[in-house]
């Protein structure tokens, strides 16, 4: 493990932002690392405001696509709204369903199957708004490289509104209006939203033209947040805000879909870290085990009762696909031995019975044991269908690109992406993949890396700092949850190791003296030894607050010894 200490700001600027905050040095120097210099950012850093959210017509085409939805309702067709089948997808396609069925009746909605259709738009759902008699496809998460899709749709007649958030290629589909805030001749000031995101600014300018203000469609960003977390976006920005505010749905007054799923988790108060493993996991698994529909069915639900059931059915669907990928990983693990590749730079595996919907999670999986890009396939039809995850500072869909030869198709981001290719590429791909990886990746990456924002004593931590840092969240990429180091500190001879397979580490450590604080290393039960003889250690923690027996006490939560 790798420990890489941020550059502090210059002192000046720490001393400045300080005394114009009126908070320590260590707060001043958290902010600056996270881009906040003056007063008035840090006002929009700690007190998020709907008022700073951008006018969704600066977005390209979002004229273009209002005006075909008010022409859509004005002539009575009828809309689908169409969406990817994982969380982002799923959250977009709920939100501008149920946003547009307040206004009008003839709403569809089509989630593609994930093995009979695959990502993205589809020949399939196409012909079914054909057959059904439907002229516009609304498609959120997806479509801005289905060029031949769009192309088959305007041959019928049926016109498309992409909102999409990946990266577009050199030409964009014949749609009547393509959001997309990363286009290259988009100036919308925020192009880190997710789908859902995009989807949220379509409603913003729909709702604008009907006189209806941000604070009507507040019940719809218990979606936005839960697709934020999911997808893994950067929480600045609009991003930050809509977060902001969409926990707080979520912890007030969320959809009966989402209040299910809080009811059985039996948790009583969410942030963030809570919707990225408990709500997203679940909604994820409609779509990795039986289909996407499931998700939206739950999401959009009015009778709570009912979407007790669905959750509840969702809950097994998680069940089952928590043992999938515990089993497929164990058999990734024997099969990177049994090739003897332990020591390649990449791992690249196949499976013809491998479950499609898990191979993604597999892939992250591997990489907690092999820390190297890695790519999971299985048989999908007569192709292999694949996804990729990477490790930090990586670019994965560059080096998928620069193998493109040997793939039919892929698409992603720069840690994740999924691709098919032909059966008798598999060998040629794994072998260029190998190459590319190792001409281009730096030495350092090989490693994990923890990125330390500060040094602190332990004396420094105290229940105010704890106030203040509890307002630095939501946390996120780009505004990751601070962590410091302690050096020399000592544990008091309470350390042990904990849980079924003694993986986690538990101690109590004291620095010079200080107070002293509980601290819990999941998953560096190993670590074990470091502490013994009362020999002092370095500790690299994020700085948590534990509650026992209706107590809240100061934890530090370790994420590594040395």
């Amino acid at each position: 493990m790798r420990w890489t200490i941020k550059t502090p700001p210059e002192p000046e600027k720490v001393n400045s932002l300080s005394q114009a905050l009126n908070v320590e040095p260590l707060v001043a120097t958290l902010l600056l690392q996270r881009g906040v210099e003056t007063y008035e950012q840090a006002r929009k850093f700690f007190r998020p405001s709907l008022d700073d959210l951008h006018n969704p017509y600066l977005m390209k085409d979002m004229d273009k696509a209002v005006l075909r939805i008010e022409k859509a309702i004005a002539n009575n067709e009828n809309i689908m709204v169409f969406g990817d089948y994982d969380v982002d997808g799923t959250t977009a396609v709920s939100l501008v369903s149920s946003y547009l069925k307040t206004i009008y009746p003839n709403i569809a909605t089509y989630i593609p199957d994930r093995y009979d259709e695959g990502y993205g738009i589809s020949y399939k759902g196409i012909d079914y708004a054909d057959d059904n008699g439907i002229s516009l496809i609304i498609a959120l998460d997806c479509g801005i490289k289905s060029i031949d899709h769009v192309a088959y749709a305007n041959e019928r007649n049926i016109d498309f509104i992409i909102c999409d958030h990946h990266r577009p290629g050199d030409v964009l589909p014949d749609a009547v209006a393509v959001l997309d805030p990363k286009r290259s001749d988009c100036s919308y000031p925020y192009d880190e939203l997710c789908g859902c995101g995009v989807g949220f600014k379509l409603i913003q300018a729909v709702g604008a033209e009907r006189g209806q203000t941000i604070g009507d469609l507040l019940p719809y960003l218990d979606l936005v947040a839960t697709a934020i977390a999911a997808d893994i976006v950067p929480i600045t920005g609009e991003n930050r805000i809509l977060a902001h505010f969409g926990l707080q749905v979520i912890n007030s007054f969320p959809r009966n879909g989402i209040k299910a799923l809080v009811y059985l988790s039996k948790k009583q108060k969410f942030d963030i870290t809570d919707v990225v493993f408990i709500i997203a996991p679940r909604i994820n698994a409609a779509g990795r085990i039986r289909h996407g529909n499931h998700a939206v069915e739950l999401l959009t639900e009015a009778d709570f009762d009912q979407a007790i059931v669905y959750a509840s059915e969702i809950e097994q669907y998680n069940v089952d696909r928590k043992q999938l990928d515990k089993q497929i990983t164990q058999e990734a693990l024997a099969q990177i031995e049994a090739n003897g590749e332990q020591d390649h730079f990449t791992t690249v595996v196949f499976n013809e019975n491998w479950h499609k919907g898990v191979i993604g999670i597999v892939a992250s999986r591997l990489i907690e044991t092999y820390y190297r890009p890695t790519v999971v396939f299985t048989q999908s039809g007569d192709k292999y269908a694949a996804s990729a995850r990477s490790v930090s500072g990586f670019d994965v869909y560059n080096a998928l690109d620069a193998c493109a030869e040997h793939l039919e198709q892929f698409g992603g981001h720069m840690y994740a992406a999924g691709m098919t290719l032909k059966k008798e590429n598999y060998a040629h791909f794994k072998q260029a993949f190998e190459k590319c990886v190792k001409e281009s990746i730096p030495e350092p990456l090989r490693t994990p890396e923890i990125t330390i924002d500060a040094e602190v004593s332990l004396d420094q931590i105290s229940p105010k700092l704890m106030r203040i840092l509890k307002q630095f969240e939501p946390f996120g990429p780009m505004n990751m949850a601070p962590v410091f180091v302690s050096r020399n500190v000592s544990d008091t001879g309470f350390a042990k190791t904990i849980g079924g397979d003694k993986e986690h580490l538990k101690l109590f450590v004291k620095q010079n003296g200080s107070e002293g604080f509980g601290a819990i290393g999941f998953g560096l039960g190993k670590k074990l030894e470091i502490t013994s003889g009362k020999k002092p250690f370095d500790a690299a923690f994020c700085i948590d607050e534990n509650e026992w027996n209706g107590s809240v006490s100061i934890q530090l939560r370790l994420k590594d010894i040395q």
